[in-house]
């Protein structure tokens, strides 16, 4: 596959769509990252590796209490073909702030919000709202 970042999106995406509890998406180290930085901003519940699947990790997706899907958009930002980089002080606002970005970065993947506290930009890799 020649972008797994695009592929745990579209996964996503459509999970959301399906309203589906849980989505499998593959585990690389890319991945594991992003997950941890969309869970700390309160996008997912969390995910784990389970011993029956290998290779796929098993994401548990946040509703609200209505119903909806916390998660309302996905957008790919920076591709294989063309990288888009930041710097700290031209980080997109997603939304006016009710947004955030995925950013990879010297110090790791991070939201947009930890890459500001830390003074840091980086490739924004998408976006989520």
């Amino acid at each position: 596959m020649a972008d797994g970042v695009s592929d745990m999106i579209t996964r996503i995406r459509n999970a959301v769509r399906n309203e589906s509890p849980f989505v499998n998406v593959l585990d690389s180290k890319l991945n594991r990252s992003i997950l941890d930085a969309v869970q700390r901003e309160g996008y997912i519940w969390s995910y784990e590796s389970p011993a029956e699947t290998k290779g796929l990790l098993r994401v548990a997706l946040k509703y609200a209490a209505d119903g909806g899907a916390v998660v309302r958009h996905l957008k790919r930002v920076s591709r294989p073909g063309c990288r888009i980089y930041s710097t700290v002080d031209d980080l997109p606002q997603v939304l006016q702030g009710l947004g955030i970005c995925i950013v990879s970065t010297n110090r790791g993947v991070l939201s947009s919000r930890e890459a500001r506290q830390q003074r840091v930009g980086g490739e924004v890799l998408f976006q989520v709202w």
